[in-house]
């Protein structure tokens, strides 16, 4: 990438990132090591010591249940016995001393000779009263790690008491055996931490291409005000679902309040479909979305550095004004499928006709005449006197007429009243169209009588529609997902052009501030409520 000339100067003496970031992990990484290797001396100690008391104990604990000290302690004279026992088990066991002595602390024992009849010197009140224990004491051999435990008779009386222990020195000489250890492994830390800091400065000096943190600054500002600048929206998402950049053309598509940057998409309001887009991390190429009052053209790709999704970059595109002007050349398409049904169905009619008066049955032509014509204007009369907007009025009648041609019966409520409403025409046909199309085609699906039932009323100042139908209906799982951009029931190969129509329901009745809802069960059943304009409407 090449850097532009406005960030390309740095200032004398100026370190770049990589180059501060190298010196502050070298800070670091000594730290570490210099805490480690203390926490590991401190380690090293605490084991060395435990080791010691454990030994002691263990020739403490074996000395005091000999019998040979239990019989030499009460004989004639116990140095005799015992010196030389003890003695060896010493220097096997690599102690600094062990000492076996009275109740009245006089030495029968001792590593120095003429120390054998003197009193001992340490903490004895324990072990005369019958318990072994572990202390740090300095004595004749210096500080000391010595466990003392009592000698007993048959009686439980206490006769004697053994004293065994490793001076501070030995421990220290241990100790500085584990040194070598501690040291190498504190150098070898240091030196892998240190080359892996070596490394990493010099990826982030290819990453950044040496800039300096003031000149990546910089560079990240005049990006921003560029981003910001473009009437197109830019959103950028990382691989949490987390937002990073959103431009201000972004804030006025989707209606936000605030900055979005490091919210979660999930918590900005958004409609469910588009969220699901938005932190799926799958491609998307111009797919339309609706957000309630408005439509928008989504594009969105990965980013794959190394391979791998770190996010996406999605742009939006405001397509409200030619989504109403593809609606209303889609209901131009809707009337003309009627007339195309209202035509064939008239042309059968003729034929019909034509063909009785051949035959020479003119009484009948004219009554079969007659019968349907007087069908279709009762069924005329009826929906305009009942629906006073005529563009709802007029997509009944074509509905009903296509409804028939299809096997299924439509019929409209006799309680139907509706005036004036003020309603877009363009969201009537998409809401009452919709819903009657896809009563029809569940219909289809169930048994005879086929039939769909249209109501449709003025109450407190709103339009309630209510649209059945008498297929198998929806289940309480399904009925949550219905209005959901691409979900459908119906079967189509691949699922292309299936899962539209309620969803467009549910933008129009949200466009217009209404409610709209699904009963689950045999038969479906969908009520929509949506507010009047308030001017005085007609009533029939």
């Amino acid at each position: 990438m090449r850097i532009p000339a406005f960030v390309a100067r740095s200032r004398p003496g100026e370190a770049s990132l990589a180059g501060r970031l190298l010196l502050l992990q070298a800070l670091v990484v000594l730290a570490v090591v210099l805490t480690s290797s203390a926490v590991a001396y401190a380690a090293a100690r605490s084991d060395v010591e435990h080791g010691a008391a454990q030994r002691t104990t263990a020739i403490v604990d074996s000395l005091t249940t000999s019998p040979l000290v239990l019989t030499a302690v009460t004989g004639p004279d116990p140095t005799a016995v015992l010196q030389p026992y003890v003695e060896r088990i010493r220097a096997e066991t690599g102690t600094s001393f062990i000492t076996v002595l009275a109740p009245d602390r006089t030495r029968f024992t001792h590593p120095d000779p003429a120390q054998i009849g003197r009193p001992f010197r340490g903490t004895i009140a324990p072990a005369l009263e019958g318990r072994t224990f572990t202390e740090t004491y300095t004595g004749t051999l210096g500080p000391s790690v010595r466990t003392t435990g009592p000698v007993t008779d048959d009686s439980g009386r206490v006769v004697a008491l053994v004293s065994a222990g490793i001076t501070v020195a030995a421990i220290g000489r241990d100790l500085t055996a584990a040194l070598p250890g501690i040291a190498g492994t504190a150098l070898a830390t240091l030196a892998v931490g240190a080359l892996g800091s070596w490394v990493l400065s010099r990826r982030l000096r290819r990453e950044t291409h040496g800039l300096s943190p003031a000149q990546l600054t910089r560079l990240v500002d005049y990006h921003h005000a560029a981003l910001h600048a473009v009437r197109e929206g830019l959103l950028l998402v990382d691989d949490e679902g987390r937002v990073q950049l959103a431009n201000d053309e972004v804030r006025r598509l989707l209606d936000l309040p605030d900055d979005p940057a490091g919210r979660l998409v999930a918590e900005l309001g958004l409609p469910e479909d588009l969220t699901e887009a938005l932190t799926g991390g799958r491609p998307v190429a111009d797919e339309v979305f609706g957000t309630g009052s408005r439509v928008l053209v989504v594009n969105q790709t990965p980013t794959r550095p190394g391979g791998d999704v770190a996010g996406t970059v999605v742009t939006l595109r405001d397509r409200t004004e030619l989504q109403a002007v593809t609606g209303e050349r889609d209901d131009i398409r809707a009337f003309a499928e009627v007339l195309r049904s209202q035509a064939h169905e008239a042309a059968n009619r003729l034929h019909t006709t034509v063909s009785l008066i051949e035959l020479g049955r003119a009484g009948d032509a004219v009554q079969f005449a007659t019968a349907e014509l007087a069908s279709a204007q009762r069924l005329t009369d009826r929906v305009v006197d009942a629906v006073g907007e005529p563009v709802l009025a007029a997509l009944l009648l074509g509905k009903t007429a296509s409804a028939h041609e299809r096997g299924v019966r439509l019929d409209i409520d006799p309680g139907t009243s509706v005036g004036s409403t003020g309603i877009p025409g363009g969201d009537l046909v998409t809401i009452v169209g919709n819903l009657v199309d896809n009563g029809i085609d569940a219909a289809l699906q169930g048994e005879e009588p086929r039939e769909v039932r249209v109501a449709a009323w003025e109450d407190a100042g709103r339009l309630e529609v209510r649209v059945e139908d008498s297929g198998p209906g929806l289940t309480e799982e399904q009925a949550a997902h219905v209005f959901e951009r691409g979900w459908t029931t119906k079967a189509a190969p691949g699922g292309a052009g299936r899962g539209l129509g309620l969803a467009l329901v549910r933008q129009a009745v949200q466009r217009n501030g209404g409610t709209v809802g699904c009963r689950p069960g045999p038969g479906a059943e969908f009520c929509v409520s949506l507010p009047l304009d308030g001017r005085p409407r007609e009533s029939r």
